[in-house]
């Protein structure tokens, strides 16, 4: 086949062919002087002396039409065929092809001669090929390069004509005639190796999926490994990182039991992703864990938080709500700070939405946070959530809230299967584009045995001389009824006393005893009027006071102490029961 014919008719040839005709200029020939000078007539410019500027290269340019097509493909590093006809018969394939898979006939059809382009599913691409006259490209292709190795190549079908087919006697058979027929339209196959772009795309993937494996466990490390479970909530968690082509976030979660059956669930989300944000998380947890340990009012902690969420990095900013649980009081106190409403459900199924107040992220500064309060008695339930659960991409947020409302109402079961249900109603999946942090907590009614095991007991305490020997009349009584161990309602009486005492040396009115059991534990707490918070001083031999924190330090399993709400402060210590 004259491969010179075609080779014209290459897409994008004539115009090149074309654009160059337009270039060359037309230039009438000049007459010539009698003394062989240069070109005569009036005007003429004197040839030029030494030392004057070089005659402009006159040297022709090459005409690409007188190149040898075979040549041309021949020297190409990347693979070419041409095929022609319905059946892809072989016209041609360069040195690069013949070099990988070997050397072909021509004039075999494809589907037999070709058998790497049929593996690679090529044969249909070519049909559409050569019906639309439209080039396709299909991208990456694994091809196998040498005993047990594989290259990437691209392949591209352009459309051409290829002239009067001839190749191995196949002209006459009637495929194509001198006409217009499918014969002499053809394809060329191109194929480029891109192997090494494969390849370093897929080190840099698997260098991403290094890193966001080590984002996932340094966040699920820094995560709580287990619940702290209080006496009187059923506490569950859950937490789902966003899918494989998302980086893990800041998200977090906590509980924390403050003593005196108090309880403190806190959850954040830090802004940004990967290692970093799950690093200032760890920093945040652990600094809400200590302030928690102060007993602080839940705006207090989020006030401290906020400082030092911007001296952990200027750049970083976070949402956090930080809520304490009262089994005395029934409910539950918390500050915002920038993070999505609390979720109440009461009893009889109906929800509500944690009100304001709430305030700026932490770290932006120049904001007093402040404290809010809802009910959360026996058969309430809460949900405590990141925005990851909620926010979708073209719907507003409020939506999301209120489809989590919904689901809310209707959820059943333990915390743990109530996780699980809210994250399949609000559509959650392994591929999620977010990640998502939930805290679900529950106040169960106690019915049966469980509630013989729970009780309270409270006594005003007037003051004057006679108040510490009612408050140990009045523990003594209360702890027999209840059928603690000798020892134990000793141990306890002894404790209502000094804490009694305490508070009517250095407290005000009004004040109060209470004792509390649970299943697990003994609770005594005395409140008066006074914040002056009480600490544990070595008294000297000589002293008279400053022994009453050091006895209930020592005959108690822990003790502290917190301010209240109205002003006034509550001291209290705890007795593990036994076989607990």
């Amino acid at each position: 086949m004259n491969f010179t014919r075609w080779s014209a008719r290459l897409p994008g040839t004539q115009r090149r062919a074309a654009a160059r005709a337009d270039r060359t200029p037309a230039t009438p020939p000049q007459p010539t002087p009698p003394d062989g000078g240069g070109p005569a007539g009036p005007g003429t410019v004197p040839a030029a002396r030494a030392g004057s500027a070089p005659a402009p290269d006159t040297e022709p340019v090459p005409r690409l039409e007188a190149l040898s097509v075979h040549d041309i493909l021949g020297t190409v590093p990347a693979l070419v065929a041409v095929v022609y006809g319905p059946e892809h018969r072989i016209a041609y394939v360069n040195d690069a092809y013949a070099a990988l898979f070997g050397p072909r006939a021509p004039g075999a059809p494809a589907r037999d001669a070709l058998p790497e382009l049929t593996e690679l599913g090529l044969l249909p691409l070519m049909d559409q090929v050569l019906r639309s006259r439209k080039p396709r490209t299909v991208k990456s292709r694994r091809v196998p390069v040498a005993s047990g190795r594989h290259g990437y190549y691209t392949f591209t079908c352009t459309p051409i004509d290829v002239g009067d087919p001839g190749v191995g006697g196949h002209g006459a058979t009637g495929e194509g005639t001198a006409g217009h027929g499918d014969g002499r339209r053809g394809v060329l196959v191109f194929a480029a190796d891109v192997t090494d772009q494969v390849e370093a795309a897929e080190r840099l993937r698997a260098s991403e999926r290094r890193q966001r494996e080590a984002a996932v466990t340094l966040q699920r490390s820094l995560l709580p490994q287990e619940l702290e479970q209080p006496d009187d909530l059923r506490v569950a968690a859950t937490y789902q990182p966003g899918g494989s082509d998302t980086a893990v976030g800041g998200d977090w979660y906590d509980v924390i039991t403050l003593g005196a059956g108090r309880t403190a669930l806190v959850i954040g989300d830090v802004m940004g992703r990967g290692v970093r944000a799950a690093a200032v998380m760890g920093q945040l947890r652990t600094a809400v864990r200590a302030y928690a340990r102060l007993d602080l009012p839940p705006h207090e902690v989020l006030q401290l938080l906020d400082g030092l969420a911007a001296e952990i990095d200027a750049t970083q900013i976070a949402t956090c709500v930080y809520a304490v649980h009262d089994p005395n009081e029934g409910r539950l106190v918390y500050a915002s700070a920038g993070h999505l409403p609390i979720l109440v459900r009461d009893p009889d199924g109906t929800v509500h939405r944690a009100a304001e107040p709430t305030g700026p992220p932490l770290g932006t500064g120049g904001w007093l946070h402040t404290s809010g309060s809802m009910p959360l008695g026996p058969g309430s339930s809460a949900v405590l959530y990141t925005d990851g659960l909620v926010e979708r991409r073209h719907e507003d947020i409020d939506e999301g809230v209120a489809a989590l409302e919904r689901a809310f109402a209707g959820a059943t079961g333990s915390p743990q299967v109530m996780c699980d249900r809210l994250i399949r109603a609000l559509g959650v999946t392994q591929e999620h584009d977010d990640d998502v942090a939930m805290l679900v907590l529950q106040h169960p009614f106690r019915t049966g045995h469980d509630a013989e095991l729970f009780h309270n007991a409270a006594l005003e305490l007037l003051g004057g001389i006679e108040a510490a020997p009612r408050a140990r009349a009045f523990a003594s009584g209360v702890l027999a009824s209840w059928r603690f161990p000798t020892e134990l309602r000793d141990l306890g009486v002894l404790a209502a006393s000094e804490l009694v005492a305490n508070s009517l040396q250095h407290g005000e009115p009004p004040m109060r005893l209470r004792l509390r059991r649970t299943d697990r534990r003994l609770i005594i707490e005395v409140t008066d009027g006074d914040d002056h918070l009480p600490r544990r001083r070595r008294a000297e031999p000589a002293d008279e006071a400053g022994r009453g924190i050091s006895i209930i330090a020592t005959i108690a399993s822990s003790w502290g102490s917190r301010r209240t709400p109205g002003g006034g402060k509550a001291v209290w210590c705890e007795f593990a029961l036994p076989g607990v």
